[in-house]
């Protein structure tokens, strides 16, 4: 495919990222709105030049569009994905604003890796689901002493509500129609990216280790946005509330 693999012994990172962007666009059209409203809650609450943990990272499209709304920015990406971490670190690679960490987030032990001992914000996006409920509470108990007082954490996820099931079936078959239109103007799914990352010289090792580690896909849950909120108040910020939400995700808020 046109733009990735190996050119004169040099991959193309950028090329990569995109695609991974265009991809996931696929499986969330707004996926844009959502990142756009969680740094507007970044400035109004931390300001415009954050040290930010992007957790659960992947190709780093929050550092991505962090750096381009706010420059002063700082980022620790982690993440246990070897090759969408290759994709990051490729991408960034000679930006310092920016390190990158492997870390499994279900090692009670993941936040001695990371290089500082507090941040601003902690922001995350469509990566927590691969997680059960109850290990995603004690991640947030954890998340807890990383965040400054007055620092954020943000999240991202598939959050359907089960007390409206007529309209979340409504929703899913026009999101799916209108998917099933982009995959006939060439649109790729998951599989495909990934049969394409494991095709290139320089992704198909990683691409392996990273199914050896996870398998297919999540094998998590998705509780819905109350969920999130009281299990955040819990876990000790001091406020928690959906400030973004579509039809299927939404976007939560707890304040330390």
């Amino acid at each position: 495919m046109e733009g990735f693999g190996m050119v004169d012994t040099v991959t193309d990172w950028q090329a990569w990222q995109q695609s991974w962007d265009r991809q996931q666009e696929w499986y969330m059209p707004d996926r844009e709105e959502r990142f756009r409203v969680m740094l507007n809650m970044v400035e109004a609450l931390v300001g415009p030049a954050p040290r930010v943990l992007d957790l659960a990272c992947g190709t780093g499209s929050i550092t991505d569009r962090l750096f381009t709304r706010f420059p002063r920015a700082t980022s620790t990406g982690v993440d246990l994905d070897p090759a969408l971490l290759a994709i990051a670190r490729g991408h960034f690679e000679g930006d310092e604003r920016v390190s990158f960490v492997t870390a499994d987030l279900k090692d009670p032990d993941w936040t001695s890796a990371l290089p500082y001992d507090t941040y601003d914000a902690v922001l995350t996006a469509t990566a927590l689901h691969w997680l059960h409920s109850p290990r995603l509470a004690v991640l947030y108990g954890q998340l807890t002493p990383l965040l400054r007082e007055g620092g954020v954490f943000l999240n991202a996820d598939h959050m359907p509500d089960p007390a409206t099931p007529l309209i979340n079936a409504a929703e899913h078959a026009h999101r799916h129609a209108a998917m099933d239109r982009a995959r006939e103007a060439g649109a790729l799914d998951w599989a495909e990216w990934w049969a394409l990352a494991a095709a290139d010289p320089v992704l198909a090792e990683p691409t392996k280790r990273r199914f050896e580690i996870y398998g297919e896909h999540a094998d998590g849950d998705t509780p819905d946005a109350a969920w999130h909120t009281r299990t955040l108040r819990e876990a000790g910020f001091r406020e928690a509330r959906t400030v973004w939400s579509s039809p299927s995700d939404a976007l939560v808020l707890g304040l330390k």
